[in-house]
Order: C-alpha cells, then structure tokens, then sequence
C-alpha cells in the first residue's frame, strides 16, 4: 500500500486523540517493536526496536543502531486537532430535544462544525471490584449535530457571524431520549461491564478522508493539520534502516499542542527530556556522553504549513508562494515561534536536494501574528538544533481540511532521509 492510501487509512480510524496512539502502537508491534513502561526500567539492546506511550494520548518511538553513535534524529509531532470536549454531565433537555453539553478544544473553526453529522468517541475508566480499566470506544454513528440557526431569524448571519460555545454550538443529540445518567447511557451503549466512573470523550465529524479534484492529488480529509504530517512521520520512522553506527532515531507524537502543550503528556512537559535521558543510561551513556548526543542531535519539528490562499493573496507575505503540493514547507518566525535558523534550514535543504525534492519557505505576514507549534516549546526541556517544516494546507483548524496528496510522499521520502542521514 502506498503512504497516501496508508495515511488515508489511518486518518478514517483517528476519532480520537487515544485511537491515534492505539493505530501508532499497532503499527509498531507490527513492525517489531517492543513497548516499554514509564513506570519499570529501559532495558535496552544494540538492533532494538521500542516504543513508550504517556496517558495513551502521546507515544516516542526509537531505534538503536548497532554501535550507536552518541546523537539522535527525531521527528516530533502532535496528534490532537480543534474539537469540542463533552463536559462531566454532558445531558441537556430542553423540551423535547435531548442535548449534549461540550467545551471547545483549540482554536477550532466554530462555522466548520454546523449542520454535519457528528458523534463522540475517546476512553472510559469502568470500575471492574477493586481495579479500574480502560476500554476505548467510539459511536460510530450519526448521533449529533448542531444545528444553524435560520437566516429568517438572523438576517446578519452572511456579514458578521459571531458564534457563543454556550449557546450557538450545542450539539443535538439525535434520536436520544434517555431517561438515566450519562455514565449508565455509556455502559448500556458500549456493553460496559462495571461501573463507568469517567471518560474523556470529544466530538469528530462523520467525514472520510478522500481524493478530490480531476487529477486526483488534493487530499479533504479531518483532522489533517497534523495527522497527515504525524502518519507521514511515522511511516517514515518505520522503513527506516538503523544503519550501524548510525545515530538513535526517535519518532514522537504529543497530545495538547493545540492548548499549548503544557500538560503531563504534552511537548512542554517532561516525557521527550527524560526519554531521551533514559535511553542514554540504558545504553550506557555517562552524563557528558549524554550532553554530546543532545549537542549531536536534530529535531524536526512537523506540523502542518499555511498555504497561500487563493481567495485572500494579500493575507500572505509578499514574499511567500507557498502552493499545494509544492514540496515540503519550512517555516521561518523572527520570535522563534517556529526554530527554523539558517543552519537548521541548510540541514533540511540538503536532505531534499539530495533527493530532487522541491522545498518551499513560509514566513508570516509582518503585520499578522501566527500560530506555534511544539519545537520551541520541546526545545525549552532539552535544547536541539531544530527546524519546523510540514505539509501545505489550506483551511487549517477547520474540522475538515485540504492539502496536497503528493506532499504525502515527499514527507516520508524526506523524513526517512533525515532518519537515515
């Protein structure tokens, strides 16, 4: 299967947050790795292949080469996109009409949301006598939407839309009269046996991923911005050859990046500094061994690129032409909201001149903020030399998005060489 029928795949089964790390973990003990526990110590081998996950919402993967050189390469991305989180007692009725109560997640496109089939899906932590387990479930059905409200009673509507999470974006539950509490509409729905004691359940759109236009080669899919470039990376990771002698290669995926990353399991935290300290131990690394591999070391930064949008030129800089499916995009921020420099950024332009890769530039607009992604917050617990780069989308933090499906291959051509390199 070719990468963009496998990120097809993979983006179809990604409802959550905690699926995206279950597709992550299959895909490696499938490929041979062995999954090791933050709690027990790393015992590691020359020729290993491991993997460790945080909160089963973030993973770091990595190799060890036979006489490993004291250094790593890594791709860091994240796997959380916009959504609408349900709250603890999530059941609303109002007359008739059952509701759902959630809470925005991230910078989401609120319009992008009305008038689509949704469901929910995420984990449940059901109480089994004394332990407690968690079993990962997803609806999979049409059960909600959230309805606009007619033009006839908000002649404005096509001027000036300002939309209230309170009050706008509250999710009908379709078809839904239950007379209990949500937690015993949970067990009853998934045949839970046990107590349902929490969840962490979010919204998705009943959308597929698919090709789309006469030539086929533009991908409309949810949730792009950043499965698209995390399954790149992480396709790359795996065909990878550990060459001996060869530095440590490190594939890390992180929950919370659109909240700002400082969480347990987010880039800010500790998972990716204290990793990268116990792999060093466990192969036998002493502590200035350890500061030359971190001084030996590349981190790229992957997530998803602005493309110029044809409707609105003039919110792109004058001097950025960034296309879909024009080659692999590094981002360029003066305030290092991006790590780009111009070392990192001759790292990355010889792996793709090596392979006749087209590379594309983004810098922001002067007079436009723009987002952030989790380099530099990854960089402020353990410093790297580091770029940001990603694939070209447009309609970034809508809930369903569009880039080019030739950037797809490129991105894992090219990671496999940063990972080879």
């Amino acid at each position: 299967m070719r990468p963009l029928e496998q990120v097809m795949t993979l983006l179809d089964r990604s409802h959550s947050v905690f699926h995206v790390v279950k597709n992550m973990k299959d895909a490696l003990i499938e490929a041979g790795f062995a999954e090791l526990n933050e709690n027990s110590p790393f015992e590691l081998q020359e020729n290993g292949k491991y993997f460790v996950t945080r909160n089963g919402s973030s993973i770091i993967a990595f190799k060890v080469p036979a006489n490993p050189k004291k250094g790593y390469r890594i791709a860091a991305t994240h796997n959380d996109s916009p959504t609408f989180v349900l709250k603890p007692e999530p059941l609303l009725n109002k007359g008739a009409v059952a509701q759902i109560n959630t809470e925005p997640y991230g910078g989401g496109i609120y319009y992008s949301w009305l008038d689509r089939p949704l469901s929910f899906a995420g984990r449940v932590f059901v109480k089994e006598g004394e332990s407690v387990k968690c079993v990962l479930v997803d609806m999979d059905e049409d059960c909600l939407v959230i309805p606009s409200l007619a033009i006839h009673m908000n002649r404005s509507v096509n001027e000036n839309l300002a939309l209230n999470p309170a009050k706008d974006l509250v999710p009908l539950w379709l078809d839904r009269q239950y007379e209990g509490d949500f937690a015993s509409y949970l067990k009853e729905a998934f045949k839970l046996d046990g107590e349902v004691i929490s969840y962490d359940l979010a919204l998705y759109v009943r959308e597929k991923a698919r090709l789309v236009g006469g030539a086929a080669n533009l991908l409309l899919s949810p949730r792009l911005d950043d499965l698209s470039s995390s399954y790149s990376s992480l396709l790359a990771f795996i065909d990878s050859e550990a060459k001996e002698g060869g530095h440590v290669s490190v594939f890390a995926s992180f929950d919370n990046e659109e909240t700002g990353s400082m969480t347990y399991q987010g880039a800010f935290g500790d998972f990716m500094k204290n990793t990268l300290k116990r792999i060093g131990k466990g192969l036998g690394w002493k502590e200035e061994a350890r500061q030359i591999a971190q001084a030996n070391s590349v981190l790229l930064s992957v997530d998803n690129a602005h493309a110029n949008h044809p409707n609105h030129p003039e919110l792109s800089d004058a001097t950025t032409n960034v296309k879909l499916n024009g080659g692999i995009v590094l981002k360029y921020n003066a305030a290092q909201h991006y790590t780009t420099s111009g070392k990192s950024a001759a790292y990355v332009k010889m792996l793709a001149n090596a392979l006749n890769q087209p590379i594309q530039e983004f810098t922001n607009r002067s007079d436009l903020r723009g987002g952030s992604t989790l380099g530099n917050l990854s960089n402020a617990e353990i410093s790297l030399i580091s770029a940001d780069i990603g694939i070209a989308q447009l309609a970034m933090h809508s809930c369903v998005e569009l880039c080019g499906a030739n950037d797809i291959a490129r991105m894992v051509e090219l990671l496999k060489a940063h990972y080879e390199n």
